[in-house]
């Protein structure tokens, strides 16, 4: 009886096919057996490095040798100090020539569960501080490390720049410096050499004013506040009601009262609040803020404070600045960097704002010129008050609105809106020149 023949390409297709499901079980195989990793946060500072520690409970679990995971709610409490001792053994950072740093145990605790790919995932959090000998440069070392590694090979640990203001990183966008592991090939644990000497003041005065532009850019409700309370600034008073455009000198001085005294509010909160002299909580600020822009709406409607808008805007600039300030106040600087951090940041808030108000005033001037102004002051005036309605009830009753949505896509569009708004000013105070030009 003669052998079936298989052909070539039927042979082709199964070696295919098996090559294909041998690599789908393995993939399978590795992401179902997949640990976490460590990641450390290096806060870089001028006189030692502060770190923090994320340490997977599971993988310390299995180092450590001790049950951690079960009743963790009181693991600091039963095994802190023999978790501090086993820390400060496999944390060894030194100067290049061999020289170790002091390290120091801040603070343990426990965070919350969070999902992973597997199931909950519980982190051991550790803030340290380590200090370089007299004399050694804070900014560069060597970081030998083998905390988890030391007994679970696969282990390694992800080590970023999380703050470092000479070099101009902060929290907001740290820089990954790689990972340390074990070399499979010798059973050596990497070090890894951290050199951050190409820092300068500068480049933290840079970042800092980028800092300052940004947060402006991303905050509209602080560049909310400040344009509604221009609305009105051109116009004169006419009993309770706002009249009539009150002359180029009239418009330009009012303007600029309104944007000094909040420039000088908000700048005096931030410097109190950026150094520790004046802190209260977010909530409360951002509540007052909201309400800083619904009045400033009823007002660009109808008259509140009229010839008052020096204190007002002021008075508001000063709960502003409060919010200015958290930011700064989160960075834990030296104050020699708090200092020029103030200075720059402060720098980097007046560009965006003096930006805005440039691209944003003269088409108001022209505007108020014109007899749209009325109808266009009140719809400014009135999606201004919806949008702090609707960010009051966020701020204090925790009630999801769409207001922050609809801001956010409006703030992309800035640029957009502002040209509109210029060809609507220039088209409306042309047409009206020439028809009274027709009349006469």
């Amino acid at each position: 009886m003669a052998t079936p023949k298989v052909s070539n390409s039927r042979l082709v297709r199964l070696f295919t096919t098996l090559i294909m499901l041998f690599g789908f079980l393995s993939h399978s195989s590795i992401e179902a057996h997949q640990s976490p990793n460590t990641v450390m946060l290096l806060d870089v500072q001028p006189d030692g490095v502060d770190a923090e520690l994320q340490l997977p409970l599971s993988e310390l679990e299995l180092a450590f040798g001790k049950d951690l995971r079960n009743d963790s709610e009181t693991l600091v409490a039963r095994l802190g100090k023999e978790l501090e001792a086993y820390l400060l053994a496999h944390i060894k950072p030194e100067t290049e020539d061999q020289h170790l740093w002091t390290v120091t145990v801040r603070n343990i605790y426990v965070a919350p569960a969070e999902q992973g790919y597997s199931g909950p995932i519980q982190e051991l959090i550790v803030q340290l501080r380590m200090q370089p000998p007299a004399d050694a440069d804070s900014r560069k070392f060597i970081l030998r490390y083998d905390v988890i590694m030391h007994q679970v090979v696969t282990h390694f640990a992800m080590v970023s720049i999380r703050n470092d203001w000479e070099a101009g990183i902060d929290a907001e966008h740290p820089v990954e410096m790689g990972a340390i592991r074990m070399d499979t090939y010798s059973g050596q644990i990497f070090a890894m050499k951290i050199d951050q000497t190409r820092g300068s003041w500068w480049n933290g005065c840079k970042n800092m004013i980028a800092l300052g532009v940004n947060h402006i850019a991303e905050g509209t409700d602080h560049l909310l506040f400040l344009l509604t309370l221009l609305l009105p600034a051109p116009l004169l008073l006419q009993g309770k009601r706002w009249d009539k455009f009150g002359g180029i000198k009239y418009s330009i001085t009012h303007l600029l009262t309104v944007i000094t005294a909040f420039t000088i509010g908000h700048s005096v909160t931030l410097l109190a609040g950026a150094i520790g002299w004046l802190q209260l909580p977010p909530q409360p600020v951002e509540i007052v803020i909201a309400f800083s822009i619904l009045v400033s709406a009823i007002h660009a409607w109808r008259p509140l404070f009229a010839g008052r808008e020096l204190y007002v805007a002021g008075g508001f600039g000063l709960v502003h600045g409060l919010a200015f300030a958290g930011t700064l106040a989160n960075l834990n600087l030296v104050p020699a960097h708090m200092a020029l951090s103030i200075l720059s940041f402060n720098i980097g808030i007046e560009l965006m704002q003096l930006a805005v108000v440039l691209s944003v005033v003269p088409w108001l001037i022209l505007l108020s010129q014109t007899s749209i102004y009325a109808i266009f002051r009140t719809v400014a005036a009135g999606i201004a008050a919806i949008a702090a309605a609707g960010w009051l009830l966020e701020r204090t009753l925790a009630i999801g609105s769409p207001v922050s949505y609809i801001m956010e896509v409006m703030a992309k569009h800035a640029l957009w809106i502002v040209l509109t708004m210029a060809c609507t000013a220039i088209l409306c105070y042309v047409w009206e020149r020439r028809r009274s030009s027709r009349v006469m």
